[in-house]
């Protein structure tokens, strides 16, 4: 197992072990020793809920109040009539089946794939290569929508994506090193509201058991569970 660097070590010794209020945890990231770049902020909740069951399941999207910091690569699936549109709102490609030969031949260069209603008869030949990459369009995070133009502005500047893991995590970024400690609150605030009202009615017992924040580069600050 690789060893720590001094200052991630350093770092862990100063975050302490019990959970502190949310505020504390982002001035706690935000004390920890920069890196060479501005890092990533994410927050991770672990939460009480069954992930084999297709019903306690939760992925959706979220606009954060401060945004991420951070611009996003899309590309658009859509008719010819908004291929413009598209390209004006700030996708990358736009298009039909030229897009989707494109993607199918390999080329893989972008972060967020959008889609019309109308266009996943042809964007699910696509499947082996999106699906696996968590890049498949789907209505439940805001990918596949009647407003293409809406949803390539949003998600170009940032509009976070989440889905929880097999372990019943959620991951999301929710601001870099440098914003405004209250931005950072905000924003991280916002993120848990939003989860803490997507709760499955099947879900028992605690649904947030922890909540943690971290940089990219610096170890996790545990958050008390409101």
């Amino acid at each position: 197992m690789p060893k720590s660097g001094k200052r991630y070590t350093a770092d862990k010794a100063n975050a302490g072990k019990d959970p502190v209020t949310l505020a504390d945890a982002v001035k706690q990231v935000k004390s920890f020793k920069a890196a060479k770049f501005d890092q990533t902020v994410e927050l991770c909740m672990h939460l009480g809920i069954d992930a084999k069951q297709a019903d306690q399941m939760l992925r959706g999207s979220l606009s954060l109040p401060h945004g991420i910091g951070k611009s996003k690569r899309v590309v658009a699936f859509c008719t010819d009539d908004k291929v413009a549109e598209a390209k004006d709102a700030g996708a990358i490609e736009a298009g039909g089946e030229e897009l989707v030969k494109k993607i199918a031949d390999g080329w893989m260069e972008f972060d967020v794939a959008i889609a019309s209603p109308d266009m996943m008869r042809v964007v699910s030949k696509l499947g082996r290569a999106l699906g696996p990459k968590g890049l498949m369009p789907s209505p439940k995070n805001d990918t596949v929508t009647p407003h293409v133009a809406q949803a390539v502005k949003d998600f170009s500047a940032g509009k976070v994506e989440f889905r929880n893991d097999s372990g019943g995590n959620v991951h999301a970024a929710v601001g870099k090193h440098s914003f405004d400690a209250q931005k950072l609150e905000e924003n991280a605030q916002a993120f848990i509201d939003h989860i803490t009202k997507l709760k499955p009615a099947s879900a028992k017992g605690h649904y947030i058991k922890s909540i943690s924040m971290s940089g990219t580069m610096t170890p996790g600050v545990a958050v008390e569970v409101g």
